[in-house]
Order: C-alpha cells, then sequence, then structure tokens
C-alpha cells in the first residue's frame, strides 16, 4: 500500500507559483506512478498531471507550459511546481497513485489518494 500526504497549497497572488509536494510512504520501494488531480469547488475532479518511477510525464494540455512534476525517489516525494498561477486554478489539489511502470491522468487508474490541499488564487 502506499500512503499520500500533500502539501504546499495556500493563497497565491494572480501570476504567482506554488510548489505542491507529495510525500509517499509505505511500499515505496514498488514501481508506482504519481498523479496529481484538481477539483474546484462544484466541478469534477480532473487531472493535471503524472509522472512514472523512471521519471516519464505526462500533462493535461491545459497545464503544459505552466506546471511541471517532478520526483525525488531518495525522498518519495513528487512535487508540482505551478507558474502563472490564474484564478480558475483554484481547487483543492490531490495526489494519487499506484503501481506500475506506466502513468495517467485518468483518476480510475489510481488505488491510492491523498486528503487534498488547498490552492487559492486571488488578488
Amino acid at each position: 500500500q502506499l500512503q499520500l500526504v500533500e502539501s504546499g497549497g495556500g493563497l497565491v497572488q494572480p501570476g504567482g507559483s506554488l510548489r505542491l509536494s507529495c510525500a509517499a510512504s509505505g511500499f515505496t520501494s514498488g514501481y508506482y506512478a504519481i498523479g496529481w488531480f484538481r477539483q474546484a469547488s462544484g466541478k469534477e475532479r480532473e487531472g493535471v498531471s503524472c509522472i512514472t518511477n523512471s521519471g516519464i510525464t505526462v500533462y493535461a494540455d491545459f497545464m503544459k507550459g505552466r506546471f511541471t512534476i517532478s520526483r525525488d525517489n531518495a525522498k518519495n516525494t513528487v512535487y508540482l511546481q505551478m507558474t502563472s498561477l490564474k484564478p480558475e486554478d483554484t481547487a483543492v489539489y490531490y495526489c494519487a497513485g499506484f503501481f506500475g511502470v506506466w502513468c495517467s491522468t485518468r483518476s480510475s487508474a489510481y488505488n491510492y489518494w491523498g486528503q487534498g490541499t488547498q490552492v487559492a488564487v486571488s488578488s
């Protein structure tokens, strides 16, 4: 199993940046993928990005160029660097994981979920 804990959310002004972290514990010696998802109030959860154990990344089309996903396997931590933030990026951001050598931005692929961290973009 994987236990996932997000951190790094907060309030930021439009155009600002935040770095979210997803710390994994449990069976971290296995090959696992991590995805970032977000859910805005009143909207469905949507995939943002994912990264495989070997560092292959996938981004949702609307994220490209603004967000960067990375991972430090020695620390069992995955990061989501968010830049040029917009009010419409306001949401609860979740990281999720599953054991496998590929990754996906589809939530149905994931077995393990963190509790989420709130990101608010407002002036």
